[in-house]
């Protein structure tokens, strides 16, 4: 049985912020990894609604790494929080990390490629960046609002024309996948006030709260019952809920430890890359000359607001000296 404790939390070696913007080679291999990890979810989203409706699949996706993580909770021993403002907290949180764009993005999904949406998704940076600033959290340097207007360029780029034609299932797709990393956005946000916590601990609440919220809606709403999902199905939600989503919580809070939040900027500009290979490859989707100057531009973006390819060069063309002639 999972033990609840009411004393104050206390940070742990989770939590531990790294200070240094250098990344070591067993942290690139992680963050490779993880991004592979979330870059196959998109394929399986797309697998798993061959078979299931939207409510289930994200059912099955939050419900599955509910449990694999409250199992590593009582492996390790970590007791959980018992004050009702935890409880509560970690279901806004779950709200807007995991029911709001788990359920925007598989549902797009029937409608848009999984490339498009994991491309789509990796503008949340951009979105908290900016409503980091418009909150008073943070300033913008000139760099910075220099990514953010890149990004956002590449966003027009991508979503523009087809808005241009009306409201097709695509063009709405689109839109509500850009609503779910703006709810991204806003779960990073918000989870800045459980940073003393264990990010176990903060994963499994949320992600127990986002089952409790999503069961009566896939039941009422789907009826799950009346389907026969095929082994690829069950595999694919299997894989989403335990290996893609758990997994990919606690291989994120190691690095987040090691690397630092800034560091973890990086997966979102590799996340979209190994996605749009899956579609095109398994899933035979387009790629389009649009969505690689969108994917681009975004990710250029994202590297200005990163600022250290820009400090970077900044810092050679500093140091350099002409040979004396």
């Amino acid at each position: 049985m999972v033990r609840l404790r009411r004393e104050s939390p206390q940070p742990d070696a989770f939590v531990t912020p790294a200070s240094s913007s250098s990344i070591s080679p067993r942290d690139w291999a992680l963050l490779v990894l993880l991004s592979s990890l979330w870059s196959v979810g998109y394929f399986l989203n797309q697998v798993a609604l061959r078979e299931l409706p939207v409510a289930t699949v994200v059912l099955g996706r939050v419900g599955f790494a509910a449990i694999a993580l409250l199992i590593v909770i009582i492996a390790l021993g970590i007791k959980l929080p018992l004050k009702f403002q935890m409880w509560f907290g970690f279901l806004i949180l779950g709200l807007f990390n995991n029911v709001l764009p788990f359920g925007l993005i598989v549902g797009a999904q029937q409608w848009i490629d999984s490339g498009l949406a994991a491309i789509l998704v990796g503008t949340s940076p951009l979105m908290s960046a900016l409503l980091s600033r418009l909150l008073g959290y943070e300033s913008l340097s000139m760099t910075k609002i220099t990514g953010l207007a890149v990004g956002i360029s590449g966003l027009v780029v991508l979503v523009g024309p087809s808005v241009l034609q009306g409201l097709s299932r695509g063009t709405i797709g689109q839109l509500l996948v850009i609503l779910g990393a703006l709810s991204f956005a806003v779960a990073a946000i918000y989870g800045r006030r459980f940073k003393a916590y264990s990010p176990l601990v903060m994963s499994a609440g949320q992600l127990v709260c986002s089952s409790l919220v999503v069961l009566p809606i896939a039941l009422i709403v789907d009826q799950p019952w009346r389907y026969s999902p095929t082994l690829d199905a069950w595999a694919a939600l299997l894989a989403i809920g335990f290996v893609c989503t758990a997994f990919g919580y606690i291989i994120y809070f190691r690095l987040l430890a090691s690397a630092g939040a800034t560091n973890m900027l990086l997966v979102t500009l590799l996340s979209p890359i190994g996605a749009v290979f899956l579609g095109t490859v398994f899933l035979a989707e387009s790629f389009t000359w649009q969505r690689l100057g969108g994917m681009a531009l975004i990710a250029i973006g994202l590297a200005l607001i990163d600022g250290r390819i820009f400090n970077t060069a900044v810092r050679r063309r500093g140091n350099f000296r002409p040979p004396a002639g």
